[in-house]
């Protein structure tokens, strides 16, 4: 156990806590795909914020149109305020393309989406995925316990060791190193700020009302780290904290292929790229890729020594190969695709809301 606080404010789980929190004023965004109707994981999370009991949840559903019947029904036996948001309906679909909003699909854009609409009513918003093995009700109180103490944004971490191996591979083996390699050549708060989060790619965080309503959200993968970069430039570090969820286990995912992780750290990588132009960064690539490679060498031998403290399985030369499929992705970012803030949208939630819920009555 440790107690060490990073340059943004750091809560410890030293006892278990379920602190007091203003879940009956906070919405939680969910963001889940057809793959978690009625899995395990799924029904042990909606299971949960029954007993946790906030104002409403938004269910960021993208699914076929052939299965969104069942799913809305699986979810209205929840006994808590549920909003399904059919982010393929055809009525969003036409609303986004009017607005000029219509492009790639995504996690990012489901979940902006929902925050527009979550926002627009309630004064926090969390947002947790729907696959963690272990969610806990206290995750939503941790979550949002720093919004009332004067914070505007909360991150999530977790430790991710399941069947005795170290994962997170996407954060441990490339944001880390490449944010590490970035930080020697560049003395900027915005590398800080980054570098400050000990889980930046884990998908559960909280803000103000007022904050989500300010994120320019990416249309994919580039989620997490899009928000981070916004909320450094929203609340800094004095409005930043980060809690500690315990042990999460996940879904896993394939380095190659559509979806795995060598297709998601393009993603991460351009988001990532995008944050610090924002902040007044723009790096140059000669070079980067090795020293990002050096990064990520340290790294894995520092990975090893823990794993085989711990007595955990542990493959230096699979977690190299995976820096070498990583190291592509280290590149100029193409186009942004960021999504407006809410504030700027030209379209508004209430019209999302109304779109979702037509599209809804159209399914039998």
């Amino acid at each position: 156990m440790e107690y060490v606080q990073e340059r943004v404010t750091t809560l410890h789980d030293f006892a278990d806590p379920v602190p007091d929190a203003p879940v009956d004023r906070a919405a939680v965004v969910v963001p889940a795909t057809e793959r978690e109707y009625a899995s395990l994981a799924a029904e042990r999370t909606f299971a949960t914020l029954e007993r946790v009991d906030p104002a409403r949840v938004v269910v960021a559903l993208r699914a076929d149109e052939g299965r969104v019947g069942a799913i809305r029904d699986w979810l209205s036996a929840y006994d808590f305020d549920c909003e399904v948001l059919w982010c393929d309906g055809p009525g969003v679909e036409a609303l986004l393309a009017d607005a000029g909003l219509d492009g790639t699909r995504g996690k990012g854009r489901d979940v902006w989406l929902a925050l527009g609409v979550a926002a627009a009513s309630e004064e926090y918003v969390v947002v947790h995925d729907a696959d963690a093995k272990g969610y806990s009700e206290r995750h939503v109180r941790r979550l949002l316990f720093p919004l009332e103490r004067g914070y505007d944004f909360s991150k999530g971490y977790y430790a991710r060791v399941e069947n005795d191996r170290l994962y997170g591979r996407l954060f441990r083996l490339f944001y880390a190193p490449l944010v590490r390699a970035l930080a020697d050549r560049h003395d900027a708060p915005i590398v800080d700020y980054l570098g400050a989060f000990r889980y930046a790619l884990s998908g559960e965080f909280a803000a103000s009302g007022s904050l989500a309503r300010r994120l320019r959200v990416p249309r994919g993968w580039g989620l997490e780290v899009g928000t981070l970069g916004d909320a450094f430039r929203e609340a800094g570090f004095a409005g930043t904290a980060q809690v500690d969820l315990g042990v999460h286990e996940h879904d896993h995912r394939a380095v190659s292929g559509p979806s795995g992780l060598g297709d998601m750290s393009e993603q991460v990588g351009a988001a990532l790229l995008h944050a610090l132009a924002d902040g007044g960064v723009r790096p140059a690539f000669d070079g980067l890729r090795e020293a990002y490679r050096e990064a990520a060498a340290a790294l894995v031998e520092q990975y090893a020594a823990d794993a085989t403290f711990n007595g955990l399985d542990y493959d230096p030369g699979d977690e190299r190969e995976q820096v070498s499929a990583y190291a592509r992705a280290i590149r100029p970012p193409g186009t942004d695709d960021r999504l407006p803030a809410w504030d700027d949208a030209p379209i508004a939630p209430a019209a999302v809301r109304e779109a979702a819920r037509e599209d809804l009555e159209g399914i039998e």
